[in-house]
């Protein structure tokens, strides 16, 4: 955050200062706060004031994605709000930029398990079967599909949340996509913002019931790093509250009375005596760990909040713990993690000592205003264009006829001198809607989000495909950042799936490493299909292209080809001409075979049948000889 003084008046610029502008967003009575009648949700007793601002504005951008931003005005005290239209183009923008930022398809790559090796590796091996596996969970537990969720929230909103846990019931991890107006960090005060927290939580309230007798309530997930402490179990306090309470110890030892006694352990752990730590050693570090994770799901009673205290100082003697599925209450639950299974997903990449990113809309919103207004007064417009406004005079024939309203199929008799003139508002409208084309196409420039990738280019003048991929550069920029801002978090999440699978001892995953994994977007820009296959099949005819990488043109150009290999190996089967080319330049039947792909056997001259020579006496060769004779004598003849 920084402040800039001029004068009197105090500028404050932060994450959210580009929202100043929006009278809702800013309260009157306290000036840099967010609105109170329009955003009492980030008013609430607990949210740090801090984080007052950054839930305005991802209220205010909802309400932009879902065509309520004028009703957010009303609230806020605009009157005249309701009139205005809103036609969508956020929610448009939005999207377009959440499928260019996702491209046609997302995989899971792992490397050196695409390998053509007849004999792989042992680290290849793996490779593939750690691909295989996560594969396997992305599809069980529909990651496409959230993936969508929360990137629609990161393009919206600027930030996105994902959470992992272990479900025993389903031996997997479950991923769960949060809003990330309950995501609340505890960020280093003194450090860099952007390095990963050591305590989180995930706080909301819970609406009141009446007919259940239901008290409004707050609930509150934290997960935190610290030293490992002694094991503890599941019990309750004197009140009967589900709590978590120390073990009891093994005891002195008979054979030395005076040594001291160690703490309960976790089966695994070590203790230190000369330093009171413990350790553990997890299956996915080299060396013991000191720290782990801690989860605690509390519950409190709003009305029973006293004091001033924000998320982060909640009184716990004054909170209910949940309980799981297995019976564990989860008070400060030992998960025997050492890291957050929680990954915040940032937009754009975040400045210098920053944690939060921005959204897609930031730069375009009051284009967007301007865009509302525009169509308001088109709609005015049209309505006057199409019921245009008529002035009579002059005395009308029959003097008890009073029109008030012109209708269709109507005759009107007027007298002489009388007249008719209709109010021409058509030219206003076609100016306004010149209007409203220069404004998309300034959101357009800014956004950076060519007309080709918006989808508004008229198909019948679309330029050349270098002049669509020259047009496409600056989306291309955009698109490269969003990326780069997203590719080591899904590395993160990949990395915190496999943890999760080996610590719990899961079967399919027994002697396997974690593996560095990375989820990959696919292509986004539009192609010509017939000009991508037309130029990789006159680069293999050519000799100027390998067949390997005419394939993979064809594949990222949208050809339904789910195997590269295996599509290689089809073609080749059926290249007999080349095949025929091949034995003539080698000889070789062998490679011949694995070119087409079919299993040649070559005879072994063991089994060669034995020679069959004539039998003794026969009268042939006589025959033969007495003729050789008569050939001699009758050439000595002619000479």
């Amino acid at each position: 955050m920084e402040e800039h003084r001029v004068g009197l008046r105090e500028v404050v610029i932060h994450a959210w200062s580009w929202l100043n502008y929006k009278p809702v967003y800013s309260d009157s009575d306290n000036p840099g706060m967010p609105n109170r009648r329009a955003f009492p949700e980030a008013n609430a007793m607990w949210v740090p004031e801090e984080d007052q601002k950054r839930l305005a504005a991802y209220k205010l951008l909802q309400a932009y994605d879902n065509n309520q931003a004028a009703e957010l005005a009303e609230a806020g005290g605009d009157l005249h709000a309701r009139e205005k239209r809103e036609f969508g183009d956020p929610a448009m923008f939005i999207d377009t930029v959440m499928a260019n930022v996702l491209g046609r398809e997302q995989t899971i790559t792992v490397a050196g398990a695409d390998t053509d090796s007849e004999q792989p590796t042992p680290d290849e091996t793996m490779a593939a079967r750690v691909q295989e596996l996560l594969r396997n969970w992305a599809e069980a537990e529909l990651l496409p599909m959230r993936v969508q969720q929360t990137e629609r929230k990161a393009v919206t909103l600027g930030d996105g949340v994902y959470r992992l846990a272990w479900e025993p019931g389903k031996m997997r991890p479950v991923l769960r996509v949060h809003d990330p107006g309950f995501y609340f960090p505890i960020l280093p005060e003194d450090g860099d913002a952007g390095d990963y927290p050591t305590r989180v939580h995930f706080a909301w309230e819970l609406p009141a019931d009446e007919r259940r007798g239901i008290k409004a309530r707050l609930r509150r997930i934290t997960y935190e790093l610290d030293w490992i402490r002694p094991a503890t179990a599941s019990g309750v306090d004197a009140t009967g509250r589900a709590v978590r309470a120390p073990l009891p110890g093994a005891g002195p030892d008979p054979d030395q009375p005076n040594a001291e006694v160690p703490p309960p352990l976790t089966p695994g752990d070590l203790y230190y005596p000369e330093t009171g730590a413990i350790a553990r050693q997890y299956p996915w570090n080299d060396g013991p760990s000191y720290v782990t994770c801690y989860l605690t799901d509390a519950t409190w009673i709003l009305e029973d909040i006293k004091g001033n205290p924000d998320v982060d100082s909640l009184p716990l003697e004054a909170a209910t713990f949940a309980t799981r599925g297995d019976g564990e209450v989860l008070d400060h639950l030992d998960l025997l993690l050492d890291f957050i299974p929680v990954i915040h997903l940032p937009n754009t990449v975040p400045p210098a000592e920053e944690h939060w990113g921005q959204s897609s809309l930031a730069k375009v919103l009051q284009i967007f205003d301007e865009l509302t207004s525009t169509d308001t007064d088109s709609a005015r417009a049209s309505a006057t264009t199409g019921a245009p406004m008529i002035g009579l005079w002059g005395k009308a024939a029959d003097s008890r006829m009073e029109v008030q309203s012109i209708q269709a199929g109507m005759l009107l008799k007027l007298g002489e001198g009388g007249g008719m003139q209709a109010l021409d508002t058509s030219r206003n409208l076609a100016e306004l809607r010149n209007r409203t084309h220069d404004l998309e196409d300034r959101a357009a420039k800014v956004a950076r989000l060519p007309a080709v990738a918006l989808g508004t280019i008229d198909p019948s003048q679309a330029p050349s495909g270098y002049a669509m991929d020259v047009s496409l550069g600056p989306l291309d920029a955009l698109i490269a950042s969003m990326r780069l801002a997203r590719d080591h978090k899904y590395a993160l999440l990949l990395k915190m799936v496999q943890r999760l699978y080996i610590g719990s001892q899961h079967p399919d995953w027994a002697g396997i490493r974690v593996q560095p994994a990375r989820l990959v977007f696919g292509s986004y820009k539009p192609t010509d299909k017939a000009a991508v296959l037309e130029l990789a099949a006159t680069g293999v005819e050519k000799g100027v292209l390998s067949l390997e990488t005419a394939v993979q043109m064809l594949t990222e150009a949208g050809f339904p080809i789910e195997d590269a290999q295996r599509e290689i190996e089809r073609i080749q089967a059926r290249q007999f001409e080349k095949a025929r080319a091949l034995a003539d330049a080698t000889g070789d039947t062998k490679l011949v075979g694995d070119f087409l792909g079919v299993a040649v056997t070559e005879p072994d001259p063991a089994d060669a049948p034995p020679p069959q020579l004539p039998p003794a006496g026969n009268e042939a060769a006589p025959a033969a000889e007495e003729d050789d004779e008569e050939g001699q004598q009758g050439n000595g003849g002619n000479e």
